[in-house]
C-alpha cells in the first residue's frame, strides 16, 4: 500500500452541491488538487503564470 496524504479522506468529504453534481473519485480529484496546490506553494514564481490561484508579487 502506498503512503498517502493525510489530507485526502477529509478533503475527499464531498460537500452538498458537490455531492449534487457528483464525482466519479473524489479521493483522485482531492489528491490533484492537493499536488497542485503543494506545486504552487514550492514555486510560486514558476506557478504564478499559468495558475490563477497563485497571487502576483506586489
Amino acid at each position: 500500500m502506498e503512503d498517502r496524504d493525510p489530507r485526502v479522506e477529509s478533503r475527499a468529504e464531498l460537500l452538498p452541491e458537490e455531492q449534487v453534481a457528483g464525482s466519479e473519485d473524489p479521493e483522485a480529484q482531492a489528491e490533484a488538487i492537493l499536488e497542485e496546490s503543494q506545486d504552487r506553494t514550492d514555486d510560486p514564481s514558476g506557478t504564478r503564470a499559468a495558475s490563477s490561484q497563485t497571487p502576483g508579487e506586489d
